[in-house]
């Protein structure tokens, strides 16, 4: 299964591939696509174009997406919820599943505590890829950790629907 990770942003949105087969997670691809600096709506429809683009490029069969983390700066919440409304129609538009994550999800799944630092969800994510360094821009990075938490809530789920 392939499964495509986002880390949306309105000037830097993080995408990561992956593969898992057989309880094995191999990194097929990550990066992080750049909007101009323009009005909001033209980085927005930046972000979609790259978007489109790496989901025809990898053809993933799920998505998973981090829900923006609300607490002192609404304003930023909104714009990187709006970001995030884009990456869904993307998905979505091509009939691929999206399932959504808070932070706190995703670095549970990832270093087994909610509360990591950025440098602890990377150092993980380079651990679980069996990579020689962590993956680099950060926004790639985190978005491997929300595709390794969607893989981490599939197994989880086959396990408690297997055990009925």
């Amino acid at each position: 299964m392939r499964i495509l990770g986002i880390d949306p942003g309105t000037q830097i949105m993080g995408y990561g591939v992956v593969d898992e087969e057989d309880g094995e997670i191999a990194l097929v691809d990550c990066g992080a696509l750049t909007a101009p600096n323009a009005p909001l709506v033209e980085r927005l429809h930046s972000l979609y174009l790259g978007l489109t683009d790496v989901i025809a490029r990898y053809q993933p069969s799920e998505g998973a997406i981090e829900e923006p983390f609300v607490a002192k700066n609404a304003r930023s919440a909104l714009a990187v919820g709006q970001a995030m409304g884009v990456a869904l129609i993307a998905m979505v538009e091509k009939g691929i599943p999206v399932h959504p994550y808070t932070p706190n999800q995703v670095k549970l799944a990832v270093t087994n505590y909610g509360h990591s630092g950025k440098g602890q969800v990377q150092e993980m994510v380079r651990i679980q890829l069996g990579l020689a360094s962590p993956p680099e821009p950060s926004d790639a990075a985190d978005a491997l950790a929300v595709a390794i938490c969607h893989i981490q809530e599939r197994r989880l789920s086959r396990m408690v629907a297997n055990s009925k």
